[in-house]
C-alpha cells in the first residue's frame, strides 16, 4: 500500500491488518489519529501536515491490535434480500419480491417489494427511510409538545455513527437505521433529541428531562450502546 502524505511523498505499507485503509491528509489535524468508519467498515487514518513517513508507519504498527479488535466487533455487512426478515418499529416483516408489484409497501406481516430484483436492497432501504420520516416526524412533534419544545424540521440521514442530533435552531436528524431497533429504543432516541430542544447539552437538567419523557431511558440507552452496532450490517 502506498500512503501519500500531504507533502506529496509516499509511505510504503502493506494492506493494513488485512483491511483497506482509508487515508485522510489534513492540514488542520494536530496529530495522527485512527478511527473506525462503521458505515464503510474501514479503518481511517488521519495524517497531519509535515508528518514523517517513519512516524506514520510506527503509529500504524502501534495501533495494529486495536484496529483488529475494533474491526472484529463490527457486524458482517449484508443486504436486504427476498425472504429475509426486517424489523421496523418493533414489528418483524418478511421481504417478498415480485417484479409485478406496482409499489413497495407493508401488507400484514409482509414487505412487498416491486421492480427488478437487483435493486431490491435499495428499494427496501429507500422505503424504510420514507416511512421512518413520517413516523419519526409525528413522534417528534408529539413528544416535543409535552415540554413545549419547538421542532423546526425532522430529517432522516445515513450517518456514520450518530443516532440522532438536534441543532439549537430546532432541526432534528435521525439515523435511518434506528427504525430497525426495538420500539422502546426508538422512543428513547426521540425523547433524547427532543430534550435537546430545551437543554442543548448533557447536563443534569437534560437527563432529568429525558427521564420525564422516557422513565426507562437507562435501559433503552444501554440497548443502543450494546446492540446498536448490529444495525450497521445494512449499508
Amino acid at each position: 500500500m502506498k500512503i501519500t502524505l500531504l507533502n506529496g511523498r509516499t509511505c510504503d505499507y502493506q494492506a493494513y491488518c488485512g483491511f483497506s485503509l482509508k487515508v485522510v491528509n489534513s492540514s488542520r489535524a494536530k496529530r495522527l489519529t485512527l478511527r473506525i468508519d462503521e458505515k464503510q467498515h474501514v479503518p481511517v487514518l488521519t495524517i497531519p501536515k509535515r508528518c514523517a513517513q517513519k512516524k506514520v508507519k510506527e503509529f500504524l504498527d502501534t495501533n495494529h491490535d486495536w484496529v483488529v479488535n475494533m474491526m472484529a466487533r463490527l457486524p458482517e455487512v449484508t443486504k436486504f434480500t427476498d425472504s429475509s426478515e426486517v424489523s421496523f418499529f418493533g414489528h418483524n416483516y418478511i421481504i417478498r419480491h415480485n417484479k409485478a408489484n406496482r409499489i413497495t409497501e407493508f401488507s400484514g406481516d409482509v414487505l412487498k417489494v416491486s421492480g427488478d430484483e437487483e435493486f431490491l436492497h435499495r428499494r427496501v432501504k429507500d422505503y424504510l427511510k420514507e416511512q421512518s420520516l413520517k413516523i419519526l416526524s409525528e413522534m417528534t412533534v408529539d413528544i416535543a409538545g409535552k415540554i413545549a419544545g419547538k421542532v423546526k424540521s425532522v430529517t432522516i440521514k445515513d450517518t456514520r455513527s450518530r443516532w440522532g442530533s438536534c441543532s439549537t435552531s430546532g432541526h432534528i436528524n435521525y439515523n435511518w437505521r434506528i427504525c430497525m431497533a426495538p420500539k422502546e429504543v426508538i422512543n428513547y432516541l426521540v425523547c433524547h433529541e427532543v430534550a435537546h430542544l430545551v437543554h442543548p447539552n448533557h447536563s443534569a437538567d437534560f437527563w432529568n428531562c429525558v427521564e420525564q419523557l422516557c422513565p426507562d431511558y437507562k435501559e433503552t440507552r444501554r440497548w443502543l450502546k450494546n446492540h446498536g452496532k448490529s444495525l450497521y450490517k445494512y449499508i
